[in-house]
This record gives C-alpha cells, sequence and structure tokens, in this order.
C-alpha cells in the first residue's frame, strides 16, 4: 500500500509537471518571452526526474532509473529554472550567454552521468543514494546544479521586492520590443518559484520522518505543485486558461 502510494505520488507529480512544460512550451511558442523556453526545460526535466522516481517506486530502482532521477531531477532542472528567473530580471542581454554556457553544461552533466562508474549493487526496492553510489564528480554537479541555481532564484525574488518597493516597473524583452510586465504580478512569480525551490529542498530532512521514497514524492509534487502557480502568476489570463486545460488533461491520464 505503501509502495502504491508513493508510485501514484509520483506519477501526479510527473504528469503536473508535463502539463506546465507544456503549458511554457503553448505560450513560448505564442510570445517567444525566452524565460518560457527555459521554464519549458525545467519542466520538462521535472517530468523526467519524476517518471524515474515513478518507475523506480513503482517496478524498482535500477542503474538506467537512477541515472535519469539524479540527471535530470538533481543536477538540471534549478539550473533552467534559475535560467527563467534571469531572463525575466535582466532581460536577454545576460540570459542569452547564460543559456548557452548552461546547455554545455547540461551535456557535459549528461556525459558525465551516462558514463560515471556506479559503486556497488541498487536495492531495487530503496532510493539510491548519490553519495553511496558515484563518485565525486557527479555529486559536484549536483551541488552546483542545485546550490548556484537555487540562490540566483532566491537573489531574484529578493531583487524582485527591492525593485517594487522603489516604485520600478518591470519589462521583458521580447523581439526587440519591450513587452510590459506587471510589477506586483513579476514578485509574486518569483515568490512563489522561490518557495517552490524551498519545498523541493525539504526532502532531507522530511526523509527521517517519511522516508527516503515518500519525502522525495512529498516534496516533489508539492513543489511542481508551488512552481506551477508561479508560472501561472506570470501569465495572463488567456494562459491561465490555457494551463488548466492542460492540467485537465493530465488528471484524465491518471
Amino acid at each position: 500500500m505503501s509502495a502504491s502510494l508513493d508510485a501514484a505520488l509520483a506519477a501526479s507529480a510527473a504528469l503536473v509537471a508535463t502539463a506546465f512544460s507544456l503549458s511554457a512550451l503553448d505560450r513560448w511558442l505564442r510570445r517567444r518571452q525566452p524565460h518560457d523556453g527555459a521554464w519549458c526545460t525545467a519542466m520538462g526535466l521535472f517530468a523526467a526526474g519524476s517518471f524515474a522516481l515513478w518507475w523506480g517506486t513503482a517496478a524498482g530502482w535500477s542503474g538506467p532509473v537512477f541515472r535519469t532521477f539524479f540527471l535530470a531531477g538533481a543536477v538540471l532542472n534549478v539550473a533552467w529554472l534559475s535560467l527563467g528567473t534571469l531572463y525575466l530580471l535582466a532581460g536577454r542581454r545576460v540570459g542569452d550567454p547564460v543559456a548557452r554556457g548552461l546547455a554545455l553544461a547540461s551535456a557535459f552533466a549528461a556525459g558525465v552521468l551516462v558514463m560515471a562508474p556506479m559503486d556497488g549493487s541498487i536495492d531495487p526496492d530503496d532510493l539510491p543514494r548519490g553519495r553511496d553510489v558515484f563518485g565525486a564528480l557527479p555529486r559536484i554537479l549536483a551541488a552546483a546544479g542545485s546550490g548556484i541555481a537555487a540562490l540566483v532564484i532566491f537573489v531574484g525574488a529578493a531583487w524582485s521586492v527591492v525593485r517594487l518597493l522603489r516604485g520600478r516597473s518591470a519589462s521583458l524583452p521580447s523581439r526587440g520590443a519591450r513587452t510590459a510586465l506587471a510589477p506586483r504580478r513579476m514578485v509574486l512569480a518569483n515568490l512563489l518559484i522561490a518557495a517552490g525551490t524551498v519545498v523541493l529542498s525539504l526532502s532531507g530532512s522530511l526523509a527521517g520522518r517519511l522516508g527516503d521514497d515518500r519525502a522525495f514524492v512529498v516534496t516533489l509534487l508539492a513543489g511542481v505543485t508551488v512552481l506551477f502557480a508561479g508560472f501561472l502568476a506570470a501569465g495572463g489570463g488567456q494562459s491561465r486558461q490555457r494551463a488548466s486545460q492542460y492540467l485537465a488533461r493530465a488528471a484524465e491520464w491518471q
């Protein structure tokens, strides 16, 4: 029963992340705002990590499943999420060079995770820990991808609040034009994204109470849901309507 509940929660997180990714892709195709493209990539990675977590919980952990979970869930997704925050606050002049560097770093990390040797055997019934199966480099990539990227998100949330208190308007570059984004809406979006990042980081502290698998699935589902709320806060009424349609379709898939 416990494993079935964990698998159901992981599947729910994967479907919410997929709906989020499709909504961001839909908005990016219509508006070509780069932060939507970054969020689409981040949520695609969240979905991949969530599906890997679901597979490991439901069918048993293996080397390929854990490599996918570790790469998408621990190394890359928060980094791409932070790129969306960077685009939102600094525009393309700063975001585009960072995006190119992040794409190269992501390719390098993927190569490392594919080739990295795994120490010991994996218990199919228990979520492995990176420190138990990987050497130093994959764990350094995870620390940099999560820690530095989370710092960017938190600083971005704080800076958006400062800009609001100073009465400065926010704007987003779009194909050479400037598209206004309401300052209060941008602050709310950044605060929700920061809150979702905090929730995702709570799995370690909850592991002792809930167990590793349950802690990861609970925080993943809650964190992705809060992140989705941040995405909706950054969009207009039409974006929220389209997002609700994707969520409804995701619910039907269950």
